[in-house]
């Protein structure tokens, strides 16, 4: 995966700093500050946008690069009310939106996935919908997803985003581990 510089950004931080450029390699975060150059990486300009973290921990250096790109001012419709003015980088990938109508899906990754406790069931069917159950709660979340490759991200009906990734027979996705059903 080549690097991406994403250059003129205000970085969400207690106290936000502009003018910032985030450089990324694969899924990490390796510099950040002014003015940076990457020789071969993708530039991303971000004037007058925000880059704020997704769940994932801070931006930071040596962190995971899943990240918000907003216009400065709308960070807080990221959760309430996402909109096709958002960017979304997940695991230093640039992840295309997920329409609220799901469309159908044939990916292998379809059925029903379990969390190592058992406490969360995650169910991915063909017209593009997930339902989670939690604690035998049915239905505590559900929304639409898009499968590309081995990344699949999750827009829940009540409008915050999510994002997860396949590796083998095994669903990484909200700092838990999947397994299927039927495996």
């Amino acid at each position: 995966m080549s690097a991406q510089l994403f250059v003129n950004a205000t970085v969400f931080t207690p106290d936000p700093v502009a003018g910032i450029d985030v450089l990324v390699s694969g899924a990490v975060i390796t510099a950040i500050g002014p003015g940076l150059r990457a020789v071969g990486a993708t530039s991303v300009d971000c004037t007058g946008r925000m880059i704020a973290p997704l769940f994932a921990g801070p931006v930071a250096v040596g962190g995971p690069a899943t990240f918000a790109i907003v216009p400065f001012g709308e960070l807080e419709t990221i959760v309430l009310w996402p909109s096709r003015n958002l960017t979304l980088v997940s695991g230093g990938t640039v992840v295309p939106a997920v329409d609220t109508a799901p469309g159908p899906s044939t990916s292998p990754h379809l059925g029903t996935w379990i969390d190592a406790t058992g406490f969360i069931h995650q169910h991915l069917t063909a017209d593009g919908r997930y339902d989670e159950t939690r604690g035998g709660r049915r239905h505590a979340y559900r929304g639409a997803f898009r499968i590309d490759g081995d990344r699949i991200v999750y827009r829940d009906d009540l409008g915050f985003w999510a994002y997860g990734r396949f590796d083998g027979g095994v669903l990484h996705h909200g700092g838990y581990t999947f397994t299927r059903k039927d495996s």
